[in-house]
């Protein structure tokens, strides 16, 4: 499989199919290996790009923390795009997965076709809860330091992957879980293209936010999987699978939209 030199950082990348492109981003602590059945059920009719992020699977393990980021897991993404001959692309992903790719649209709009944000959230607009949420991915950073892999969950998305060593882990807890600011959140409302907001019934820490980046994403299409915890797509493949490719069918055709776009844009800019 074909890896990508990011100023000397190699980032894994896979491609599957042929078709109109989506780009799949894995959890934290997950890898590329949690897509698998997206894959085998998508690539008949989508090009299928999948990767593994930094400090993450068959990806590179920098020693230097600036080697992590958001700006730089975004930028990550761009190139590998770019790598596959994309200039747009559905951008897809659950839980850190999804919140890059809102990040990815926020930086990036003009590559972003539509969105698919499954069992995730936009961060936070209050200091002191992203203060929190930083607090707890620093103490997730330090006790992979300290008890290595075994400091991993037994999440159905984690037991998938693996990881050759928890330093990368690590670093990108700090310096991709951890959220530096609200610009992900407060950009919701500018979001001009279709989002599919999916959760799966159970996933209880992400029900409010699920309900919240639907209500403030303009074109948004909300699912929810029942009996779905956090890797809906594990737990639920079939459902999952059917709510992904329903909402695929809605996009308008490359290079140009359906009817129902053009209606849904004149509706609202009445």
């Amino acid at each position: 499989m074909p890896k990508l030199d990011r100023d000397g950082v190699q980032i894994h990348y896979e491609v599957h199919g042929a078709g109109p492109a989506v780009l799949l981003s894995h959890g934290y602590s997950a890898t590329c290996r949690m897509w698998d059945g997206q894959i085998a059920a998508l690539q008949d009719r989508w090009r299928v790009i999948v990767w593994d992020m930094r400090g993450h699977g068959e990806s590179d393990y920098p020693a230097d923390p600036a080697a992590y980021s958001e700006a730089l897991t975004v930028a990550d993404m761009a190139a590998i795009l770019q790598a596959c001959g994309e200039d747009k692309a559905v951008i897809a992903g659950l839980s850190l997965g999804g919140y890059m790719s809102l990040a990815f649209h926020a930086t990036h709009p003009e590559m972003t076709r539509a969105l698919m944000l499954f069992d995730t959230g936009p961060g936070f607009k209050s200091d002191t809860a992203r203060q929190g949420w930083n607090e707890t991915a620093h103490k997730r950073a330090r006790d992979l330091e300290a008890r290595g892999l075994a400091a991993l969950g037994s999440s159905d998305e984690v037991r998938l992957g693996k990881h050759r060593s928890a330093d990368g882990l690590a670093g990108a807890a700090r310096g991709m879980l951890a959220q530096a600011d609200d610009r992900v959140i407060r950009s919701l409302e500018s979001i001009d293209v279709r989002a599919l907001v999916l959760v799966g019934s159970e996933d209880k820490p992400f029900l409010a936010a699920t309900d919240y980046m639907a209500k403030k994403i303009p074109m948004s299409t909300k699912a929810v999987i029942e009996g779905a915890g956090h890797a809906a797509n594990l737990h639920k493949p079939n459902a999952f699978n059917a709510a992904v490719m329903d909402f695929l069918e809605t996009l308008p055709a490359v290079g140009g939209e359906k009817p129902v776009e053009a209606r849904w844009r004149a509706e609202t800019d009445q």
